[in-house]
């Protein structure tokens, strides 16, 4: 068997850019691609943490990522969550690449928000965001929405030269690192205080980005129009939002069978009758049809799936093969 092609985490970052990325998400749904054919991830407990395993299917390929998440490991100076992406000759089931699983899930999940909100970013410029969290999701979210706005311009000729204007709260701003996000203005600010509050008042698009298992802010405080985008747990009990919020504004899922099985948020919602699993909305249908304009907030709900993953690994592959070894 000839060795497999190990591409490391510089390597994933190189080869495939953020905007490539959300548009292959796009193109794949918009080419056919169902999640709700996806096998459902299988959690396995461990003593330190938390061993996640998600196989996906495709016509043209085949992948299984493998991903250990260890909440002590902050303690020690290493990465929270580690692993691994194996991509699979779809004829032979053969390995032909090696991804770091880190690297990719960095890559994908901003890829997979930003283009099922896409339809529905402001038109204006800057755009006024706040993000919860400083790790790698919340930066590669601005960078990757940096990006979208970028390449759907033009813009006038008297527009500002930010793209973003960005605020993240984190509960600890000295030790929070300003990302050097090009076409972004960014600030730091400390979560419950007064300028959080304000900012997010103000906030036309909301990135939630964190571990918490408890909601962030009271929805109350978010303009009617605002559009709110959380990806920070897959755990079934976890809340990064209010189910109020949930209840008022148009609920979009990667696909509504595993958000009522994932979703905190929305299994929540539902439960307190605020949402009907009939409200949810495919992030299929948004990317893959002209939507009416929506009133109210939009909420985009994601917990990570394996056809995301297959997509941007084959993406990522395909540009190696292009360009020579990673």
């Amino acid at each position: 068997m000839t060795a497999p092609t190990f591409l490391d985490a510089a390597a994933v970052r190189r080869l495939l850019s953020p905007l490539e990325a959300v548009e292959a998400i796009t193109h794949a749904l918009r080419s056919g691609v169902d999640p709700a054919a996806t096998p459902t991830r299988q959690t396995v407990t461990t003593r330190a943490g938390q061993l996640l395993l998600m196989p996906a299917a495709a016509p043209d390929a085949v992948g299984v990522k493998l991903v250990s998440v260890a909440p002590g490991n902050a303690g020690r100076g290493l990465p929270r969550i580690q692993g691994v992406y194996v991509l699979l000759d779809a004829d032979t089931l053969a390995p032909v690449a090696v991804l770091d699983g880190a690297a990719l899930t960095t890559l994908r999940t901003p890829a997979v928000s930003v283009a099922a909100v896409r339809s529905v970013l402001p038109a204006s410029r800057p755009v006024r965001v706040v993000v919860f969290g400083a790790g790698p999701q919340a930066v590669g979210h601005l960078f990757t929405l940096a990006a979208v706005l970028e390449a759907d311009g033009p813009r006038p000729a008297d527009a500002p030269l930010s793209l973003l204007d960005v605020d993240m709260v984190v509960r600890a701003p000295a030790a929070a690192a300003v990302p050097a996000t090009s076409g972004a203005t960014v600030r730091v600010l400390r979560a419950g205080s007064p300028a959080a509050r304000r900012a997010l008042e103000d906030a036309q698009l909301v990135v939630c980005a964190t571990t918490s298992h408890e909601p962030l802010f009271p929805a109350q405080d978010l303009r009617p129009d605002a559009v709110v985008v959380a990806v920070g747990a897959h755990d079934p009990t976890a809340l990064e939002v209010e189910p109020a919020l949930a209840g008022r504004a148009r609920v979009v899922v990667e696909d509504p069978a595993t958000a009522l099985r994932e979703a905190g948020v929305v299994r929540a919602a539902v439960g307190a009758g605020l949402l009907g699993p009939e409200a949810l909305v495919p992030m299929a249908h948004v990317v893959t049809t002209a939507s009416a304009p929506v009133e109210g907030p939009v909420l985009f709900v994601s917990v990570g799936m394996a056809w995301e993953d297959l997509v941007v690994a084959s993406a990522v592959h395909d540009k190696a093969l292009g360009q020579g070894p990673g």
